[in-house]
Order: structure tokens, then C-alpha cells, then sequence
């Protein structure tokens, strides 16, 4: 994915700079001489790629620099050059692997003691961002300048950084196969696209999963699965919000069973198994997990949209550590 860095300067008591651009920024009032302290690290390929001007414009308007990312991977390094440089907020406008990769950045700077995330919704889907109360690209930026500001969990995999979920099977191959291109004509609908021509070659995936909390009694599940689902940011529920609570150090795992479902995504739309209970799906709700794959090849696994294929998985919370920028609508504790 890609995405940019930012210089900032002072508003209302906070210096702002985001990252989006090839173009030179809008300078921000002159007048001060503070460092740089906040930053939005802006892909201008996520979702539709038209939200660069206005992500410039709220920019500008609110004291904030941009300029763009130029290549997969380019946030991290982006996001961690600023909080560097000085930087005490940063945010990523882009989807959620944009803000996959700037909290890996803040991550890699070892600074999530002293830095705030801001999420600029202009991904595909933008679900964490809805699921944080954040639903256009002006509101955000209000948000980042008033708004309320949240401990929420980190989840890990394998010591790897990841906000919203975490999941493995054919969710995750289709993921791998849906294009940018396709994202950019289709939009959210392209996943199901996507879904729907992969499930045609895909069988299931035989795994070990151990969930706990406390290793004396461990949930062990056993068999072949067509998805293993784990929210932080998001659960995967048969109906009602999909927002997950971010503050209690728990994940939702929902795990599909290969029998009998594989015949039924192949024969209606495919997220339709995911959205009522059935005897192929279970639901648990544990602090952490360990996932082993049985075949020889790795499977892949999708981390906020990033690829990674293994074979071994463990994924762990590090309760209420990322200090977050959330709008109104945001549930500390859903239903």
C-alpha cells in the first residue's frame, strides 16, 4: 500500500503534517518555530483514489501538511520518520491497511507511549474507521483537533502489529486476489466479487486452534475450516453491530467449518454464511491464540488487508496500549 509523510505546524495547541502528495503542500501560517508534532500519512491509491484534493484541503484548512506515499510498505517507514522527527499524532488517511502499516511504524519508533492515531477514512470499505465513529474525511480532521481520545488493545501475530482482524482461508485468499483496479470500479462489492471466483478452487484449510485465557483450560478446535475469523478492532457476528469492544483485551474468533459450507458458499453469496448462525460456524471470545496449519504449504493469512502466509500463528493483545482519536459514534463497550 501506499502512503506519505507529513511536516506539521501549530493549531489550537497542536502541530499538525500529513503525508499525501508529489505536489507541493499548502504551507500552514507562518509565525512558529515548534517542531513538527502531528502527521497523516495519506495513501492516494486507497479506495477509489479520488480523496487525495480533499484530504488536502481538510489539510490545509486545519494546519496540516501532505504529501504522499509512493509505493506497498512506504507508511511504515513514513510513520516512523516522523514520530523521529518529533511527532506526537499521527494519523493515516487511507483504509485499514494504511493504518496497518503507520502503527507499525510507531511501533518499529517504539512510541506508543507518546503518540496518538487519527484514522482519515478513504479506504474501500473503511470499516474500523466506522466502527471508531469516523465517517468523512472534514469530520476526521475536527475529530483529530477536539475530539475524545481512547486506550484501546493492540492485537499482535507473531510480534506483527494489526488494528481490526486478523483472518485465514478463503476471506483471506480472495482478499490476496481482489486488484486494486477492482476495488477502484466495484468498491466494497469487489470483495465479494473476488469471494465468489476463489471459492470455486478453494476446499478448506486443516488446522489446530488453541484459545485462552488461562492455559488450564484451553478451547481446542480441531478440523477443516473454510475461515478462522479474529477481530480486535471488528467481530464477524450473525447480525447487529460488527464493532468489537477495543478495550477489554479479548479477541472474537469466529471459526467456519469446511463440511457442508463449502457447498454453500458455492451456491449463494458467499458472506451469507457469516451472517446468521449455523452448525458449521463457532464464536469464543479469549485473550489469545495459536493457530497451526497441518499441510505442508502456508496459508494465507490477512492482517488489516496485508498478506502473510505461514504455517504457525500466534496472536496476542497488548491491552489498552494505542492511544486513539475516536468520534462521537464510537462504543467503548458494544453490545
Amino acid at each position: 500500500m501506499w502512503v506519505p509523510l507529513v511536516v506539521a505546524t501549530t493549531v489550537l495547541g497542536m502541530h499538525a503534517v500529513a503525508v499525501c502528495g508529489s505536489r507541493p503542500s499548502r504551507m500552514v501560517p507562518s509565525g512558529t518555530d515548534t517542531p513538527v508534532d502531528a502527521v497523516v500519512v495519506c495513501n492516494p491509491v486507497s479506495g477509489s483514489g479520488d480523496h487525495v484534493p480533499a484530504v488536502r484541503e481538510a489539510a490545509a484548512d486545519h494546519g496540516f501538511r501532505v504529501r504522499e506515499t509512493e509505493y506497498a510498505g512506504h507508511g511504515v517507514g513514513l510513520a516512523s520518520e516522523a514520530v523521529a522527527a518529533g511527532a506526537t499524532f499521527v494519523a493515516a488517511a487511507g483504509g485499514d491497511g494504511t493504518l496497518n502499516e503507520v502503527v507499525r511504524g510507531i511501533v518499529d519508533a517504539g512510541a506508543l507511549d507518546g503518540v496518538t492515531v487519527g484514522v482519515v477514512p478513504c479506504g474501500t470499505g473503511n470499516n474500523f474507521a466506522r466502527n471508531i465513529g469516523l465517517s468523512g474525511i472534514e469530520q476526521a480532521f475536527r475529530v483529530f483537533e477536539g475530539g475524545e481520545r481512547r486506550r484501546v488493545d493492540l492485537a499482535v501475530a507473531d510480534g506483527r502489529p494489526f488494528m481490526n482482524s486478523c483472518v485465514g482461508g478463503l476471506t483471506a485468499e480472495a482478499s490476496a486476489e481482489t486488484s486494486p483496479e477492482l476495488k477502484r470500479r466495484f468498491g466494497a462489492t469487489a470483495y465479494l466479487l473476488s469471494t465468489l471466483r476463489t471459492v470455486r478452487n478453494f476446499d478448506s484449510i486443516r488446522v489446530t486452534v488453541e484459545m485462552y485465557d488461562d492455559r488450564s483450560s484451553d478451547p481446542v478446535w480441531t478440523g477443516d475450516a473454510v475461515g478462522v475469523l479474529i477481530g480486535n478492532g471488528r467481530r464477524f457476528p450473525p447480525s447487529g453491530s460488527e464493532q468489537a469492544d477495543m478495550e477489554d483485551g479479548r479477541f472474537d474468533v469466529t471459526l467456519v467449518r469446511a463440511s457442508g459450507s463449502v457447498g454453500l458458499f458455492k451456491t449463494a453469496a458467499a458472506e451469507r454464511l457469516l451472517k446468521r448462525e449455523t452448525a458449521w460456524t463457532a464464536r469464543y471470545t479469549v485473550s489469545a491464540v495459536d493457530i497451526t496449519v497441518a499441510d505442508n504449504e502456508p496459508v494465507a493469512f490477512s492482517l488489516d488487508g496485508e498478506i502473510i502466509r505461514q504455517r504457525e500463528l500466534s496472536l496476542r493483545i497488548q491491552p489498552k496500549t494505542l492511544r486513539l482519536a475516536v468520534g462521537e459514534g464510537y462504543e467503548p463497550h458494544p453490545e
